[in-house]
This record gives structure tokens, C-alpha cells and sequence, in this order.
């Protein structure tokens, strides 16, 4: 089998991912993944995707992953996976679909306005 890619993205983070037949090792930025995410809600949001069509240790995935927080970069992570399956079996979209990880989550910071301190808050106003 071939390698398919595919890309995640959520909030500011990228994940481009490489997924081919394997083990199921998951290596983030030449990391292992306890390693790169150490908490174990990230972890199991990276490999949802995976357990939901029940192929965990059959793909091994390498992952290159830039910019956002750590659960922009998890959530990233699991659209790319979710993607790069769909690739492989297109059976296999209506359970991911099912489950929300075919979906782009757009959802992103509110930017700032002029004249004010932030997105919405407003400075003190005065009467007087």
C-alpha cells in the first residue's frame, strides 16, 4: 500500500499527516505521541477516528503538526486522520460522519477592534 496524506486543520494549528500500513505507531514531529501529547484526553481524541472503525494497529502514522495550542493541534490531528481514511475506504464515512470527525470546525478567534481593549469588551465609559 501506498502512503496517503492528508491535512487537518482547527483554530490556527496544521497537521499534515502520512498514513501507511503498519503497527499503529503514531510519531508527532519525529515524537512518539505520549510524549508530544501527555495527557491522555489529547491522546484519545487523536486516535478516535481510529477506534471508531476499529483499525488502531493497523496504520502507522507520522505527523507533521505547527502553530495553535495543544488541543487546536489534537482536534487537527483527528480531521487529518478521519480524511486520510475516508481516502482508503469511502465505506467508511458515514460512521466518522456519524460521529462529527468529517467536519471542519471553524470556529476561530473574534479579531480585535479599534477602540477597544479587546474583541468585545469595551473601554469604561464615562458620564463625566
Amino acid at each position: 500500500m501506498e502512503v496517503i496524506n492528508a491535512i487537518g486543520r482547527r483554530k490556527e494549528a496544521v497537521a499534515r499527516i502520512y498514513l501507511s500500513e503498519g503497527k499503529g505507531q503514531i510519531t508527532i514531529n519525529k515524537r512518539e505521541l505520549a510524549n508530544y501529547f501527555p495527557d491522555a484526553t489529547l491522546q484519545y481524541i487523536v486516535k478516535q477516528p481510529l477506534n471508531v472503525i476499529g483499525v488502531a494497529d493497523n496504520y502507522d502514522i507520522k505527523i507533521n503538526l505547527y502553530g495553535g495550542g495543544i488541543k487546536g493541534q489534537a482536534e487537527a490531528v483527528r480531521l487529518a486522520i478521519a480524511r486520510a481514511l475516508v481516502k482508503i475506504d469511502a465505506e467508511n464515512k458515514p460512521a466518522l460522519k456519524a460521529e462529527g470527525f468529517m467536519t471542519r470546525d471553524s470556529r476561530v478567534v473574534e479579531r480585535k477592534k479599534p477602540g477597544q481593549p479587546k474583541a468585545r469588551k469595551r473601554f469604561q465609559f464615562s458620564k463625566r
